[in-house]
């Protein structure tokens, strides 16, 4: 099975619109679709108490900076993947 990442937008009527041209053989498709979930800044985090049973993993993570807001975990994956397999 092969993947294509592409843009596409879903109108009021909820029919998927591609975006662009797709230059693969006519045929049946399985799609997948990921919603990017909106983030606001109005209202603050509410932050939870977490309890730690390894006191070394609670100070890394106390300690750790927070994530940047445009920190895409799927791209960073993708990124150690090519350095581990020399991609």
């Amino acid at each position: 099975m092969q993947a294509y990442k592409l843009n596409a937008t879903i109108d009021e009527s909820g029919h998927l619109i591609i975006d662009e041209p797709l230059n693969i053989a006519p045929g049946k498709v399985e799609v997948i679709i990921l919603q990017p979930t909106p983030t606001t800044t109005d209202t603050p985090k509410q932050t939870k108490k977490r309890e730690y049973k390894v006191q070394a993993l609670k100070d890394l993570l106390e300690n750790a900076p927070p994530t940047p807001p445009d920190f895409d975990p799927d791209e960073a994956r993708w990124e150690a993947l090519k350095e581990k397999h020399n991609l």
